[in-house]
């Protein structure tokens, strides 16, 4: 009896070093390649890369020292919807003696679709060990910076906004342009409708009104939209020019017409502006 006692204490100790679980570690988000690490009140551009790096440990190995594993990662908005395409990896190596306190680095690269709302944005990674069939979760969130365009049941343009330039900035008060100048407008397109594999086709072009309300130049289809992103666009911008070495000192009005085909609608508004 005494020799069994003995026995269970010799054992117990090894029996309880069970190998620990697989997880992901030390998830961290850079914004280049090789940075360092980014805090959480981090803001990234539209169009910017985000760079993702994580370890994994806990995995199995073969009896021949063999790894397998597949890792993959999303970056979802508020509903879940993928911003870009997942992707996926693949770590299969084969370890020396000496690599016992191995562990993969994995590091990811996408990035954030140009037109995307300033928000709050998660990434998702998930690791599974193929040898083992064990499954580990981890995830962040990440924030982008830029303008907010107010969202529209309907067909609509938001802020219209008469520029000094292509690049702006936009005009304060009333918009007076000198004859020979040329006018820039901008202004962001919502509420189009998307269409099945996030289909968009939207066009707008312009007319100009004189004085008297009689058009004197028409550009039925000034710029068009025609794609299938695969993140969806919620607002598209826009852009109008107006050569002026021709017009007269006087009172004009610019016409804006914005034709959503997909979901059959169309806008029209008008926007004041002289010429001295």
């Amino acid at each position: 009896m005494l020799f069994q006692r003995r026995l269970l204490l010799f054992w117990l100790p090894f029996s309880c070093l069970a190998a620990p679980p697989l997880s992901v570690t030390a998830l961290t988000l850079h914004q280049y390649e090789g940075g360092p690490p980014l805090g959480p009140a981090f803001r990234f551009g539209r169009g910017e890369s985000v760079f993702v790096r994580y370890r994994v440990v806990g995995f199995a190995r073969s009896k021949d020292q063999r790894v397998h594993l597949e890792c993959m990662l999303e970056a979802l908005d508020e509903r879940g919807l993928r911003l870009v395409p997942a992707q996926r990896q693949t770590v299969e190596t084969e370890l020396a003696p000496q690599d016992k306190d191995w562990a993969p680095v994995v590091r990811h690269e996408f990035v954030i679709p140009p037109l995307l709302d300033p928000g709050t944005y998660r990434i998702v990674v998930a690791v599974e060990d193929k040898l083992s069939g064990a499954k580990a979760r981890a995830e962040t969130s990440f924030l982008v910076r830029g303008p907010t365009v107010e969202p529209s049941p309907v067909l609509v343009a938001r802020n219209f906004r008469f520029l000094k330039g292509e690049e702006g900035p936009a005009v304060e008060g009333a918009p007076v342009f000198l004859r020979g100048e040329t006018l820039w407008a901008r202004f962001e397109i919502t509420g189009y409708r998307i269409g099945e594999d996030n289909r968009i086709e939207v066009e707008y072009g312009l007319s100009v009104l004189g004085a008297t309300g009689k058009e004197i130049y028409s550009e039925p289809v000034a710029a068009a939209e025609r794609s299938n992103p695969f993140y969806p666009h919620r607002y598209l911008p826009g852009i109008l020019s107006l050569d002026l070495k021709k017009a007269e000192p006087g009172d004009y009005t610019l016409v804006l017409r914005i034709r959503d085909l997909v979901g059959n609608q169309q806008y029209e508004e008008r926007y004041p502006f002289q010429v001295r």
